[in-house]
């Protein structure tokens, strides 16, 4: 079995779309916007969204929840995550090596906790 896609939610979607843009730029990925509530990114093994949820109450980030992205190197891990900071998200880990993969950890601008590993 394979993951379909992860889907996060947001409060800004302007912001969110900047944060993930710059964060996604040169992996290969396709960002589609089919509504104003919604944008995707996708490539090959690869689908991620971010959406203003349909309840309309506001987004918040899972206790517990984690998504993980599969950085490419070590070098890229770092390079990524001082991205991340310099968009505006926050630490939650610095680069490092954990266990058998090198990690670091941010949240993203509406509180979301994300992996970068290599």
């Amino acid at each position: 079995m394979k993951m379909n896609y992860v889907t996060l939610g947001t409060n800004d979607m302007q912001a969110a779309k900047a944060f993930y843009d710059a964060l996604f730029a040169g992996a290969g990925l396709q960002c589609v916007s089919p509504s104003d509530r919604m944008t995707y990114w996708f490539g090959t093994d690869f689908a991620f969204a971010t959406a203003i949820p349909f309840d309309t109450t506001p987004a918040t980030s899972g206790n517990g929840t984690m998504v993980g992205f599969r950085a490419g190197s070590e070098k890229d891990v770092r390079r990524l995550h001082a991205l991340a900071l310099s968009l505006g998200g926050t630490c939650e880990g610095t680069p490092g090596q954990r266990g058998p993969k090198f990690s670091a950890y941010i949240r993203d601008l509406d509180g979301n906790k994300l992996c970068l590993s290599d």
